[in-house]
């Protein structure tokens, strides 16, 4: 019997040389780019020459003046306050969504179809909805809570409630996108371990804790990630619900400014390239470590033995 003989690199290359060569000017290069970037005081002005280049080197001064100053400490604050509102929340809904709509129901399908109907809205759409929403003064939340007689906040225009605001937004928009995963593995637990349980006594606090969320620890492991990096990540809904006319975004009082936030401000708004790439490797140093810390921590909640 003859067999076709490998035909190793040479054959190989024309298939992979598309997707290396997209790899290359798409990825690879932008990210040496913005390294090299990040050791100088380039505006985004000026034609960028080797001239130039040597003539605005500063070498990890720009590291250095992120670290040490108190604003990146501060944004890096305000970053986690999202994160601590935001990741609990996010997990609560959309699992609490996905079991909803793990039923066996005659339209259980129409509702599936409606919870993901806020991830295909754009955030352009989405934001200024909510900013609508949110108004402290003809806003549908703040009118419901003064039907209940409860002085809604000024939401986006005060310091304390501005956060809390971009959270509710991004919990509208994101708890459809993560209810379909883990209803995508609430489906792949098999009944048969609902059915032994019951024949045990078991009710559905013991399944929900015994079976439930042990089985579903890897996807709920990748949920945690995905939602970790895109908090990381915001951008936004900041962008449109917190710019105010002749600011830049991250208002009340820089309470909403994050760190893709401050990219973009320093880069487009104050022309700071050199500064806007070293908080970019910043953020992607920030990023790398808490991915890092997920899955060294993974061995002590997620079972992959089912």
């Amino acid at each position: 019997m003859n067999r076709t003989k490998p035909g190793g690199w040479a054959q190989a290359l024309p298939f992979l040389l598309p997707s290396a060569l997209g790899l290359l000017v798409f990825s690879l290069l932008p990210l040496g780019a913005s390294l090299l970037l990040s050791l100088t005081t380039w505006d985004g002005l000026s034609v960028l020459t080797s001239d130039v280049v040597r003539d605005t080197w500063v070498g990890l001064g720009n590291f250095g003046a992120v670290l040490g100053g108190a604003e990146f400490w501060r944004v890096l604050s305000n970053t986690f306050y999202f994160i601590v509102l935001y990741v609990p929340l996010i997990l609560g809904s959309a699992l609490a969504v996905s079991m909803l709509l793990n039923v066996r129901r005659a339209g259980v399908g129409v509702f599936r179809v409606l919870s993901y109907i806020p991830v295909l809205t754009s955030w352009v759409a989405g934001a200024l909805i909510w900013k609508w929403i949110l108004s402290p003064e003809y806003g549908l939340i703040n009118d419901l809570l003064g039907m209940a007689g409860v002085q809604g906040p000024g939401w986006l225009l005060d310091r304390t409630w501005a956060m809390p605001g971009i959270v509710l937004t991004s919990l509208w928009k994101d708890a459809g996108y993560f209810a379909l995963i883990l209803l995508g593995g609430l489906q792949g637990i098999s009944p048969s371990f609902y059915e032994s349980a019951e024949l045990d006594g078991a009710g559905p606090w013991v399944k929900f804790t015994r079976i439930t969320l042990p089985l579903l620890s890897p996807i709920l492991f990748l949920v945690v990630t995905i939602t970790l990096i895109n908090s990381f990540q915001l951008f936004p809904q900041i962008m449109i619900m917190t710019t105010r006319e002749g600011m830049a975004p991250g208002e009340p009082l820089g309470a909403t400014q994050v760190m893709v936030e401050r990219i973009y401000t320093y880069a487009f708004k104050y022309y700071r390239m050199g500064l806007a790439s070293a908080w970019a490797w910043l953020l992607f140093a920030v990023i790398s470590l808490f991915t890092l810390l997920q899955f060294r921590l993974q061995k002590k909640w997620v079972s992959y033995d089912a």
